[in-house]
């Protein structure tokens, strides 16, 4: 692992490791990744910067939910193919501000790099772009919902 403690109790750390942990942060467009070995853990989190451009007003925790879309129904639980993936834990948004439309509805066509909602995760938005061209299928979330990392978000097919 990373950091392990000598005699003294002082820690020392392994760069490489740090350094590679931050090229997948930056890879993977993520603010924030941590690891855990036994006793061991390290954290690399991003401040600002060089990331995904996050939007300048948060909408309330309190936001009222967006009606999911009754023009498709969504798939059955465990058929998610084309499912856009939750990259972290947070709170997902389907809009930019809580009076204005959804990024995307059922039905909706997008392109790759089209915002489909945003996750905020420790007080910060995180714009969650397709990562495929096509048609929104189904929308697995609702606005407000907390979300877990791996979690299907979108699916577009």
């Amino acid at each position: 692992m990373a950091a392990k403690k000598d005699s003294n109790g002082s820690m020392n750390v392994d760069l490489d490791i740090v350094r590679e942990l931050a090229a997948i942060l930056d890879d993977a467009g993520l603010s924030e990744i941590e690891v855990e070995e036994d006793d061991r853990k390290i954290r690399v989190s991003r401040s600002g910067g060089t990331h995904a451009p996050v939007q300048a007003v948060a909408p309330p925790m309190t936001a009222p939910a967006v009606a999911p879309s009754t023009d498709t129904a969504p798939p059955p639980a465990n058929d998610h193919a084309g499912a856009q993936k939750s990259p972290m834990v947070g709170t997902v948004y389907m809009a930019p501000e809580p009076d204005a439309a959804p990024f995307v509805n059922v039905g909706d066509k997008v392109s790759v790099g089209d915002t489909l909602l945003i996750v905020e995760a420790m007080k910060v938005m995180n714009p969650i772009a397709a990562e495929s061209s096509g048609t929104v299928k189904a929308i697995l979330v609702e606005n407000g919902q907390p979300v877990e990392f791996d979690q299907p978000l979108v699916v577009i097919a």
